[in-house]
């Protein structure tokens, strides 16, 4: 069987305990997370996970049957790579020699901007899809960053 990359998306109560749930499925069943996001769903009492994982068809099957068990999980989204939009965040941290203005137009060049500039760094900021932000970081290593930090996946049904 093949394997691919896929965003499921799950709407749980907003409770303490439950990421350690969600992420024990995961673990005990050798499963790998490459990205796991979540975030309180506004004026609700719910929070909404995002999880980017790889696997085949069985294991999608199975992970959905696992997490619909989950007592505190109210809906499991399989996303449709097509029928979804996906973003990313990341921030590379530069340091002050670098050129402002070169840095500033790759930004732009993905959806980002200049954060911050202090005495010694530059911080870029850049929101898009998950391959442009890898792009982005590709392209950022010859301005030498001294770190970089992503956010993780968020999805969302067009």
């Amino acid at each position: 069987m093949q394997t691919e990359r896929r965003v499921i998306s799950v709407v749980v109560l907003n409770e303490h305990g439950v990421l350690s749930r969600i992420s024990g499925l995961f673990a005990g069943r050798g499963y790998n997370i490459e990205s796991l996001t979540v975030a309180p769903i506004p004026d609700s009492e719910y929070s909404h996970v995002s999880i980017v994982t790889i696997g085949n068809s069985r294991v999608f099957e199975q992970i959905v049957k696992q997490l619909h068990k989950l007592i505190p999980v109210l809906k499991v989204i399989e996303h449709e790579e097509e029928k979804t939009i996906e973003k990313e965040l990341a921030l590379a941290k530069f340091p002050i020699g670098e050129s402002l203005s070169d840095i500033d137009a790759l930004c732009r060049a993905y959806n980002g901007k200049i954060a911050s500039v202090g005495g010694d760094f530059i911080v870029a900021m850049v929101a898009d899809d998950p391959m442009r932000v890898s792009n982005f970081l590709k392209a950022a290593k010859k301005y030498n960053p001294k770190e970089v930090i992503r956010s993780g996946v968020v999805a969302m049904e067009r």
